[in-house]
């Protein structure tokens, strides 16, 4: 059975490619799981949980198309199922079984003169009854667009077809895709964009305007609106490539809400636009010794508790820096050590992202509310919003010498100290309801093995342990396990 099929200046030839790799077993739609999750502070912690899964799998997903021929055409897709059961502060013991099925098409012409990339989704929900916490207990969900776009190399579409060599790279890109800035500890989500992106001298400079897709999560739970979010970026980010080692780079980010209530509420006002300034660089410090850092300064307005005729101004900031190892052994282990940080209020006391039941006491809005990634455990996965991070892991690949059926099978563990920046204010988990400043920690294992280059294998299990900011100590447990097929 042939799998892909890539046409290539007009001969035929079989690409097995491994769609997902070690971690892209799982490319969960996050938007469409936390709908079926009613009380609102579960919904914050499945939303988090489910971008943590769909972010290791994204770099899989989301490869880029080949360019070395005049014509190539890359079709195929996978389908994934896995079983989650969680206990998430409120009911324990939620079950959750989730089929998805994807399509992609990709076509390059021209040797990378246009590249375009489409693929939709399918989602099946099955969860035990009572566990759903809406009206379905079994739900389909798709066939949603998930990707779709088409870029035009502007440099080299001037080389193919007028024979000039321009001094700089010039490429305009548009339609659905997923965005990262900087390393993407503000924004990382996709967007209806179009995109403009140019090097010269080592200099990369992109200027991007785009739109969230509707069925993008809100980070207002209190909206009183059916989970969508509509809110407009402009960004403009710079980087310098020519150091070997380094890659700095900054960033300015603007962000408008044009989310609508509905209906009304005529005592609350809920937009929340915001600025971002940000810098950061990552490389290689050592030979192995691997980085990370981004500060982000945050400035805009917000509306606090009960207020609709004034804002209140942001004034919020964070940062992240991490350092990764990658140990000269054939068994590939690697250590990393991560320290994450987001500003919070004292004055919110419920809700760190939320307009009804956030901000009081004053018109100024310390807590931190980004669009990003930063992966932050399974089982209690906070927001990136007033809040201390500490975070500790390491993988190998045990048998990669020893037994060549097991060569690609990893074994991982990631542990997570959390701690309140202001202790009287509000996490993303609303069961933390003690006005105290240790929050906890936890402690995931994982298992990846890419079985054949067609099917892949994983399990993972979180375990979280509450602490003084929670009245109900009872520990916590995340355990999801699924198999990939791709075609």
């Amino acid at each position: 059975m042939q799998r892909r099929r890539t046409l290539a200046s007009g001969s035929r030839r079989m690409c097995v490619g491994f769609t997902v790799a070690a971690a892209g077993w799982l490319a969960a739609p996050a938007a469409a799981q936390e709908r079926r999750l009613s009380p609102a502070q579960n919904v914050d912690t499945f939303i988090q949980r489910q971008q943590v899964i769909e972010q290791r799998a994204r770099n899989a997903l989301d490869r880029e198309l080949p360019t070395t021929d005049r014509i190539n055409l890359d079709v195929g897709g996978w389908f994934d199922f896995y079983y989650l059961q969680f206990d998430d502060g409120e009911q324990s013991g939620r079950t959750l079984r989730q089929y998805n099925m994807r399509a992609y098409g990709g076509l390059t012409l021209d040797r990378g003169v246009h590249q375009a990339y489409v693929r939709g989704r399918g989602t099946y929900f099955d969860w035990n009854k009572g566990d759903e916490g809406s009206a379905f207990e079994d739900d389909f969900d798709g066939f949603n667009l998930e990707r779709g776009w088409y870029q035009l190399d502007v440099k080299k579409a001037l080389k193919e077809y007028g024979k000039e060599d321009l001094p700089f790279d010039l490429r305009i890109k548009l339609g659905r895709d997923f965005i990262m800035v900087g390393s993407g500890y503000v924004m990382a989500l996709p967007l209806d964009h179009v995109a403009v992106t140019g090097g010269y001298a080592d200099f990369e400079t992109m200027f991007l305007v785009g739109t969230t897709p509707k069925s993008t999560d809100n980070i207002d739970r209190s909206l009183p609106v059916d989970d969508q979010s509509e809110r407009d970026f402009w960004v403009i980010e710079e980087r310098y490539t020519g150091f070997q080692d380094h890659q700095p780079f900054v960033y300015w980010i603007y962000q408008r809400d044009r989310t609508h209530e509905d209906p009304i509420d005529l005592l609350q006002n809920y937009k929340y636009d915001s600025q971002y300034v940000g810098w950061g660089s990552s490389g290689q410090i050592v030979r192995n010794l691997r980085y990370n850092t981004e500060w982000i300064i945050e400035r805009g307005t917000s509306y606090g508790d009960r207020r609709f005729l004034h804002t209140d101004d942001i004034k919020a900031w964070a940062f992240d820096n991490s350092l990764e190892y990658y140990f000269d052994h054939p068994t590939q282990p690697r250590a990393i050590l991560e320290y994450m940080f987001a500003s919070g209020d004292s004055g919110r006391l419920f809700s760190p992202t939320d307009a009804k039941g956030g901000n009081t006491g004053d018109d100024i809005d310390h807590s931190f509310v980004g669009f990003g990634y930063r992966d932050t455990g399974l089982s209690f996965a906070p927001r990136l919003s007033n809040i201390h991070i500490w975070r500790a892991g390491s993988s190998f690949k045990p048998f990669r010498e020893k037994v060549e059926a097991l060569r690609d099978l990893e074994l991982g563990t990631d542990w997570f100290l959390y701690a309140k920046h202001r202790s009287a204010g509000a996490v993303s988990d609303s069961t933390a309801d003690e006005q105290q400043g240790f929050l906890g920690w936890e402690m995931d294992y994982y298992a990846n093995y890419r079985i054949t280059n067609d099917l892949a294998w994983t399990i993972r299990f979180g375990a979280f342990f509450p602490d003084q900011a929670f009245s109900d100590q009872s520990n916590r447990t995340f355990l999801l396990t699924g198999v990939t097929w791709s075609f």
